[in-house]
């Protein structure tokens, strides 16, 4: 199956103009539960691509409001590539979104595939993936308690470098799953200004993104980005869907694009035993 038959045109696809802010990525990865959207500059010639601003980026750079400054480079794939070469790309680089440009031109974009295209591929069974699930699940799970803030939350997921939290109740019991998308959707912009003195001012609370530049003593319009301090049983997803170890991959991938999810736990005998996600599915192909 060539990338041309799974991608989305670039007729259907939203963009971000340079110079733009955080503030229009932010909006539209809200709306649209994606994990990035693609950056274009406006030229005489027409539209360049110039890279992709992700919603880890967003959560990471709080302050930065330059969409020059937040987006990355990241690799591409042409049209005629096989999808095989999108999940290679996705498992090596964690890529979930693979700009696809035209053979002739990489900054001409024409086009996005994504992590959930080639699940949907798999699912289809346009694309083989043979093994089960208890071969590529991962074994290392990250869980956050249902009570914790969502600030600290984010710190753990942050840290943790996952777009995911497993979240436990006081029974240790698994009660809900929490995403880099939960955190998005009550994720607020806020505008302000500050004092800066005379020197830059230390951080009060490890908790808190804030940030203040020191330029003498004046005051400063800022704009950071800022989660409610509501226990993470506020926006999980309670209904927990999950796998065992002897499903196929394929089966997997069907699950996850009827109930349009990205990872499930994978228990053994009701136990906590690992987590698959959709880039585990793709180590398969």
């Amino acid at each position: 199956m060539d990338v041309a038959d799974a991608m989305t045109p670039r007729a259907d696809l939203v963009t971000v103009p340079l110079p733009g802010g955080r503030k229009d990525a932010l909006e539209y990865l809200q709306d649209n539960r994606f994990s990035s959207v693609p950056v274009v500059k406006p030229t005489d010639d027409g539209e360049e691509f110039r890279g992709l601003v992700s919603r880890e980026d967003l959560i990471a750079n709080p302050t930065e409001d330059q969409l020059a400054l937040l987006m990355r480079e990241v690799p591409t794939v042409t049209p005629d590539a096989n999808v095989r070469a999108v999940a290679r790309l996705a498992v090596e680089e964690g890529a979930r979104r693979v700009p696809v440009v035209a053979d002739d031109d990489e900054t001409d974009l024409v086009g996005i595939v994504t992590v959930t295209d080639v699940i949907h591929a798999i699912a289809h069974g346009d694309v083989a993936a043979d093994a089960t699930c208890g071969e590529v699940a991962g074994d290392t799970v990250v869980t956050v308690h249902t009570e914790t803030p969502l600030t600290v939350a984010e710190r753990q997921l942050t840290y943790a470098d996952v777009p995911y939290g497993v979240c436990l109740d006081d029974d240790c019991e698994i009660a809900g799953m929490l995403t880099e998308v939960d955190l998005l959707e009550v994720a607020r912009i806020v505008e302000g200004e500050e004092e800066t003195g005379e020197s830059i001012a230390d951080q009060d609370d490890d908790w808190k993104w804030e940030s203040v530049k020191a330029v003498g003593s004046r005051y400063l319009p800022t704009r950071d980005v800022e989660l409610p301090s509501d226990p993470v049983s506020r926006v999980m997803t309670e209904d927990v869907l999950t796998v065992y170890g002897g499903q196929t991959v394929t089966e997997a991938a069907q699950t996850m694009v009827r109930n349009d999810v990205e990872q499930f736990p994978l228990v053994d005998g009701g136990d906590l035993a690992g987590i698959l996600r959709d880039v585990h599915v793709l180590e398969a192909v």
